[in-house]
């Protein structure tokens, strides 16, 4: 009587009097991980998501002012590919910027509970906005407001 199930991804068919002590080797291409970029549908799903959030923060009037940019198209492009990389997509982030160092980026900027609730509310409708399974939607959002707490640098 032979038994079947997935082991570290891969389809496997094991006799009864059989173990996987046996395996040798994996063949190339038998894993299918993928990073969570990619489940998400990769660059156009986090361009969708950050341009839509960009949408109301051009209409924020708390969060407007604190992008110097008449266009917020640098801000944006920026977002995106922090976003791609963080989430396991192309690494053109780092290659142009260096490192993140999210908070030291944001210290110019007064970041209190206000700046933090009215990001969030932008993002919650960016998110919502994807189409995500459940899954997914709580590992963003979950990522996402923490990123929001950490970069409060202004007590109430």
């Amino acid at each position: 009587m032979a038994r079947s199930g997935r082991v570290l991804g891969l389809e496997t068919s094991v006799g009864a009097s059989e173990s996987m002590e046996g395996v040798k080797e994996i063949r190339r291409g038998t894993l299918q991980e993928q990073t969570f970029y990619e489940q998400v549908g990769g660059e156009e799903t986090f361009r969708r998501l950050v341009h839509r959030f960009y949408a109301g923060v051009a209409e924020d009037p708390l969060l407007r002012p604190m992008y110097p940019e008449q266009d917020l198209g640098p801000a944006e492009e920026r977002l995106v590919l922090f976003l791609m990389q963080y989430w396991g997509g192309p690494t053109t982030y780092s290659e142009n910027r260096g490192h993140p160092r999210l908070r030291m980026r944001h210290a110019p900027f007064t970041v209190d509970r206000a700046a933090h609730d009215a990001w969030l509310k932008h993002m919650r409708d960016a998110v919502d906005s994807l189409g995500l399974s459940e899954e997914h939607e709580q590992t963003l959002w979950n990522y996402l407001t923490y990123a929001a707490a950490s970069m409060v640098n202004t007590p109430e």
